[in-house]
């Protein structure tokens, strides 16, 4: 089957807003994990105010504190509207069996496909253990770095990435394990934000402060070896990779409610705080740990660039590209 590609159509801003300026059943008892949470896990690393992951140290440039876990819960909140309700595209059926989460985080997703899908056993990692004690009793977590071989002894239905970019030196080989540990016929689905902003009407200065902080991440991520903005590729990397039946998907989310359509409005209104909230957590350690700048540099930046996401007469957007592949039924492994 061909590969199938959609885009979203150009959003309408609101005209109230173009000349005006806003700048304003469950299981108990620790979680499971496949690493055991020794002292030197727990003993995170501390920045600019912000606390960090230990294990695998300086593998992922954001902060798990509970500020950031707060934020990375509201994230889950905008996918789930981008999703229209849903926790994934991929026609996975109503029964899967076992299922993979991929870089976790607060275990949110796990725990809502684990709540929606009873009769499946969900298994998620992740480098940070800052998941709840308290999960469904069909969920598990593990710290564990997906760079690292996988050692899972049977394979699995659906495996779910989502919003790693920045995060992964090796994609073409996170994809390869992933097609390795898949069954025949299972699925894969990625969901990548990209981090630069997008404008289809000119309201954005090409000097703006989120192209400035869009393009430092980039250089940044790119001096350790990761890519910040994986989005657009990973539709090639899954086809090499062997999955076939691929369809990626290009989704518009508005970063603050200036469009006129009411849904898109109300996703403006998420996304802008997750902005105000998520320059900081993507751009500190970026800008002071890799390209040396001192954080008082580096917090005007960060304040310059939520002041100009906050503006409604800028109409800036984020893509959310969404890609699903297949394994073949008759897999020649």
């Amino acid at each position: 089957m061909a590969d199938t590609h959609e885009e979203s159509p150009i959003i309408v801003a609101d005209d109230e807003y173009s000349s005006t300026s806003d700048d304003d059943g469950y299981s108990s008892g620790p979680n499971s994990y496949t690493t055991s949470l020794a002292s030197s896990i727990l003993k995170y690393k501390y920045e600019n105010g912000r606390r960090y992951h230990s294990f695998r140290d300086g593998q992922y440039v954001l902060p798990n504190d509970e500020e950031e876990q707060d934020r990375l819960d509201l994230f889950h909140h905008i996918f789930t509207m981008i999703f229209e309700g849903n926790l994934h595209l991929a026609p996975i059926g109503d029964n899967p069996q076992r299922v993979l989460d991929i870089g976790t985080g607060t275990g949110i997703w796990a725990m809502d496909f684990a709540d929606r899908y009873p009769s499946s056993t969900v298994i998620a990692n992740d480098l940070s253990p800052i998941q709840p004690a308290w999960v469904p009793p069909n969920c598990q977590f593990e710290v564990d770095d997906a760079e690292s071989e996988w050692s899972y002894s049977a394979k699995f239905d659906f495996i779910h990435i989502r919003a790693l970019g920045g995060a992964i030196t090796d994609w073409p080989k996170l994809f390869r394990q992933a097609y390795k540990h898949l069954n025949p016929g299972g699925w894969i689905e990625v969901v990548e934000p990209q981090p630069r902003p997008y404008c289809d009407d000119g309201t954005l200065s090409k000097d703006g402060y989120m192209i400035k902080i869009s393009d430092l991440f980039a250089d940044a991520l790119s001096k350790i070896g990761k890519i910040g903005d994986p989005a657009e590729k990973q539709k090639d990397w899954l086809t090499e990779a062997g999955f076939v039946n691929a369809a990626h998907i290009m989704k518009k989310v508005p970063n603050n409610p200036w469009p006129k359509d009411p849904k898109l409005k109300e996703l403006g209104v998420y996304q802008l705080q997750n902005m105000l909230t998520g320059i900081e957590a993507y751009m500190m350690a970026p800008l002071t740990r890799i390209l040396g700048l001192s954080t008082e540099d580096a917090k005007l930046i960060c304040d310059g660039a939520c002041k100009e996401v906050a503006n409604r007469r800028v109409h800036l957007y984020s893509r959310v590209w969404i890609s699903t592949a297949q394994k073949p039924l008759e897999d020649e492994e």
